[in-house]
């Protein structure tokens, strides 16, 4: 991706932000809490109009990288979680319902109902299997 000056669409509602929604940001990224459970999620967002992670500039990356960083220590002395999951949902099927790229940074806790379970760990059930063609 060029370091040309970012892109912005109307019509989505990451590029159209609130200021007031924003809890940390660095030249080409900001932050938002996702407020969803677990306590503590947050979502870091590229200011650009970027549809998937590997379309971000080495830039967007090294900021990203920063922000992840300077929450996942926030979270941290607020909240004390046992464990993290960082990670993407890319596309419809991927489960990306708003089609600019953002990254989840969801800290975890020992006394959730499903800690322990990973990421990964919905996909690898059997209901999950692909319907054979």
């Amino acid at each position: 991706m060029s370091e040309t000056t970012p892109t912005t669409r109307t019509d989505c509602a990451f590029c159209t932000m609130d200021e007031d929604a924003i809890i940390a940001r660095a030249a080409t990224c900001y932050a938002i809490s996702s407020s969803q459970r677990p306590e503590g999620s947050t979502i870091i967002i590229p200011l650009a109009h970027r549809e998937a992670p590997w379309d971000l500039s080495a830039r967007e990356w090294t900021d990203l990288n920063g922000l992840l960083a300077q929450l996942k220590d926030g979270i941290d002395r607020e909240h004390h979680p046992d464990g993290w999951n960082v990670g993407w949902n890319v596309g419809r099927v991927g489960g990306q319902t708003v089609p600019h790229a953002h990254c989840h940074l969801i800290p975890r806790y020992r006394d959730e109902p499903y800690a322990g379970r990973g990421v990964r760990w919905w996909f690898k059930q059997e209901e999950n299997r692909r319907a054979q063609t």
